[in-house]
Formats: C-alpha cells, structure tokens, sequence
C-alpha cells in the first residue's frame, strides 16, 4: 500500500480506501491483497456489525463504520475526498449483502 492506502491492483487517485476484514482484523486495500498476503480466506462483515469501524480512508486516516461508508455518497465525511464509486461492485466481497445470506469468500470466489 502507498500512503493513502493505493496497491498494485487498485491505484487511481480515487482508491484512498482499505477495509479491515471480518476475518483477521488487519486493513487491506483489497481482497487481491488480502489473498495474497492472508493465509486465510475473507470473511464478510456480517450486517450486525456494519456499526463497526472498518474502514480508513487513506487521504486523512479517518476510521467510518461500514454503515457510515456505505452511505458517505463516496466521499470522507471528515475530509471530504472522494471515494472510487465503483468500489460498490466489490462490496460483496467484504460485506454480508443487506437482503440475502452472510457468506464467507473462499478463492474460488474472489474473481
């Protein structure tokens, strides 16, 4: 990660998010990331914790909750920067979805 929480996988001016997983509690920028360096597979954050604060954003260091992310309209309710809006599309990968079944995600699901 470079110092606003960029990787190799995600880099562009708006990737300034890492999110500490359900399984290990350690921020990584992304599951690529997690996959690579975890000896374990990624769990989802199950809906009853979204209060918890999980995610940083990398441009100010700022901790929000999931629900607070989710709802931050892509940006750091400190600081204001701006989140990559296509971070949506991944969400399952880390959050258990609002109207269906909490899963885990083993590597033959992270594609």
């Amino acid at each position: 990660m470079d110092a606003e929480t960029r990787c190799v996988h995600y880099r562009s001016p708006l990737d300034i998010v890492a999110i500490k997983m359900a399984c290990c509690g350690i921020y990584y920028a992304c599951k690529d990331c997690h996959a690579s360096l975890a000896a374990h597979d990624i769990e989802v954050w199950p809906r009853s914790q979204w209060d918890v604060r999980a995610i940083l954003c990398g441009a100010c260091g700022y901790e929000l909750t999931i629900r607070e992310y989710m709802s931050s309209s892509y940006r750091c309710p400190r600081c204001t920067a701006q989140f990559n809006p296509a971070c949506r599309n991944h969400y399952r990968f880390y959050f258990a979805p609002e109207d269906g079944p909490e899963v885990s995600v083993g590597p033959k699901d992270a594609a």
